[in-house]
Order: structure tokens, then sequence, then C-alpha cells
């Protein structure tokens, strides 16, 4: 059984920091691509960040480019999000998902419940 689990999301006041952790269980997950997604009350779910098998590449949307990381650790079978110089449109629920495809724009196989993260003017 696959899971995957956000944690880490809260209320932060803007230009605060948090750092989402997503821990995977029940798939090799060295072997996936790891993205974080975010949805806002009343949006589509976007694309944030996303990480290879081998932390060699990482991609970004461009809204959050030079203030979020993504990282992993394929010991712990964790991914992170720091979320550095956050603003109020950044609230939103923020969802890790894995996915064993290289193209440009894969599709996820598995999804976590989701964090809320909610940015205070």
């Amino acid at each position: 059984q696959v899971q995957l689990v956000e944690s880490g999301g809260g209320l932060v006041q803007a230009g605060g920091s948090l750092r989402l952790s997503c821990a995977a269980s029940g798939i090799t997950f060295s072997t996936y691509r790891m993205g974080w997604f975010r949805q806002a009350p009343g949006k589509e779910r976007d694309f944030v960040a996303a990480i290879s098998w081998s932390s060699g590449r990482t991609y970004y949307a461009d809204s959050v480019k030079a203030r979020f990381i993504i990282s992993r650790d394929n010991a712990k079978n964790t991914v992170y999000l720091q979320m550095n110089s956050l603003k109020p449109e950044d609230t939103a629920v923020y969802y890790c998902a894995a996915t064993r495809e290289l193209t440009t724009a894969p599709k996820y196989d598995y999804w976590g419940q989701g964090t809320q993260v909610t940015v205070s003017s």
C-alpha cells in the first residue's frame, strides 16, 4: 500500500519560512521523481516543484523560483520543500506526488492527502 504523508504546513506571516516534508512508503522511493503541487481555494491544482530520483535535476514553477527549494533524502524516503519569503498568494493546500515517468509533463501516480499552508499579510 502506497502512502505519501505530508507535514509541516501551518500559518506564517508574509516574509516567513516553512519547510514541508513528505514521507513515502510502499514504493521504491529512490526510483521515483517526486513533485510538489498546490491548490488554492477555487483554483486548479498547480505544479510547484519537482526533483529527479537522484536529486540531479530540479524543476520549479516561475512563481516560486529563487524562493522555494526542493530536496530529497532517499535514505529516509522523504522529500522536502523549503519555502522562503512566503507571500499571501502562496496560501494553498500543498500536495506531494510520485511518478516514474521521465517526460517533461509526467502523470503522477501517487498523491498525498495535502497539508495546509496559510500566509497572512
